[in-house]
């Protein structure tokens, strides 16, 4: 599984001029699931998340984590993650996860998340077509995959 993570002072999820999801400062996570993933590499992913260092201690330094510092975390499905974009002008989803496991992978890690981590999760709505806003914190962004 692939999450694209980014430190934000605050973000959001809209769909059709309506927002749906929003947090403050915290994490926003878009998230995105292969063909051979599992819900071990789900539960791996969202620990990482929720574990992965990118908020400053006292000397200014990236040492704490989302889970230490009781920020938000706003998870995502992001599909076009996924894509193959060796060759060519246009992306290919071959190499995406099917919709209907993809979804189960996804609800995986938002169950981990919320088992895991007891401040505010937020999610987007799967298959929708959202619009995502977001103010980046440094800019902060990480690529992780399980």
């Amino acid at each position: 599984m692939i999450a694209l993570i980014q430190r934000v002072t605050q973000a959001a999820v809209a769909i059709d001029g309506e927002t749906v999801a929003r947090i403050g400062p915290g994490v926003l996570a878009l998230v995105a699931a292969e063909p051979d993933d599992t819900a071990a590499q789900a539960t791996r992913l969202a620990e990482r998340v929720l574990g992965y260092r990118i908020f400053a201690d006292e000397c200014g330094r990236m040492n704490h984590s989302t889970r230490q510092t009781g920020r938000q975390v706003l998870a995502v499905p992001q599909f076009t993650l996924a894509a193959d974009t060796q060759r060519g002008n246009r992306p290919g989803f071959s190499s995406a996860c099917p919709p209907a496991r993809a979804r189960e992978l996804f609800d995986t890690f938002i169950d981990v998340l919320h088992a895991r981590h007891t401040e505010r999760i937020e999610q987007g709505v799967f298959g929708a077509d959202m619009q995502v806003s977001l103010i980046n914190d440094g800019p902060v962004t990480f690529w992780l995959h399980s």
